[in-house]
């Protein structure tokens, strides 16, 4: 799920945006939340990939076991990676079932050429051949396997990153998260429990509200806030800072002025982490002097 700087990304993100085609803001508001909710999409997308290689290996084993001549491998194939306990958890997950269901996009193709070549590769890889050829596997076994193959095959895949980006341009940017939530996902199975529901992008009522009101404190306290960027800066036209590094600014500011409850260290460290991501090179060390200037003059401790 995406923790406090996920969201604060994604404010700054929608700001960005909003300076390059402004929006009346209930849109605004909108467009963040919607891009905010395609980040589940996209994790749904990953576990339905995974699940798909599975859907491959057991049609290549029917293509197998149908041929007039065989070898010994067709005639009685080994199923360990079909019959992986966590992949099969996944499979009857009655949540990503639901929602597949009413998302067809995010449902693969078999013929999919990525699809089939990644499964390909999977095949050649050592880490497969040896996870098939154990003689006795455990659940740990397979979760593990199933973790590791995520990493190399989706996670560290290049070409799939690129399919993504074709797909939903904004998925680029979120990949990170829904990593994070694929991980995670893997990780609280339970052996001989069922798979009940998966993790939701935003964890509560709280944390969405916390989006939305940085977003509109952002917006209608912008001229009032640049103003205080303004005054911060020595030797330094206004107009001469990045648009980008003038927002992750901006938002901090802001946050500093209507979020009393969030502790200043913490949130200094999140922005400056932002900046590292966002930005230039340099960007945290201008981000660091600014918001460091202003919290000591508000005497924000």
């Amino acid at each position: 799920m995406l923790g406090r700087r996920q969201i604060r990304e994604k404010v700054i993100e929608s700001l960005y945006g909003n300076i390059q085609n402004p929006l009346e803001y209930d849109f605004l508001e909108r467009n963040m939340l919607r891009e905010i909710d395609k980040i589940y999409h996209l994790y749904i997308y990953q576990l339905n990939f995974l699940l798909s290689l599975k859907e491959v290996a057991e049609k290549q084993m029917e293509i197998g076991k149908a041929k007039y001549i065989k070898d010994d491998n067709e005639d009685a194939p080994n199923r360990k990676f079909v019959d992986n306990k966590v992949l099969l958890q996944l499979e009857a997950n009655a949540e990503r079932i639901v929602f597949t269901g009413k998302h067809k996009d995010l449902q693969w193709d078999l013929q999919e050429h990525l699809l089939v070549s990644t499964f390909q590769k999977i095949k050649k890889g050592k880490r497969y051949q040896d996870f098939m050829n154990l003689e006795t596997s455990s659940y740990l076994e397979d979760q593990k396997f199933i973790g590791k193959l995520f990493l190399r095959y989706i996670a560290e895949n290049e070409d799939f990153h690129a399919h993504l980006e074709e797909k939903e341009l904004s998925w680029a940017s979120d990949f990170h998260i829904a990593n994070s939530m694929f991980q995670k996902t893997i990780g609280f199975l339970k052996e001989d429990e069922e798979s009940h529901t998966l993790i939701k992008t935003i964890k509560d009522d709280e944390d969405r509200d916390f989006a939305k009101k940085l977003l509109n404190e952002s917006v209608k306290h912008w001229d009032e806030t640049e103003g205080k960027l303004k005054d911060k800066l020595i030797n330094w036209e206004l107009d001469r800072i990045s648009l980008m590094d003038k927002i992750i600014i901006i938002a901090a500011i802001t946050e500093l002025d209507y979020f009393p409850l969030t502790p200043t260290k913490v949130l200094l460290n999140e922005y400056i982490e932002i900046s590292k991501v966002f930005s230039t090179e340099k960007s945290n060390v201008f981000v660091n002097g600014i918001l460091d200037k202003y919290t000591k003059e508000i005497n924000r401790i």
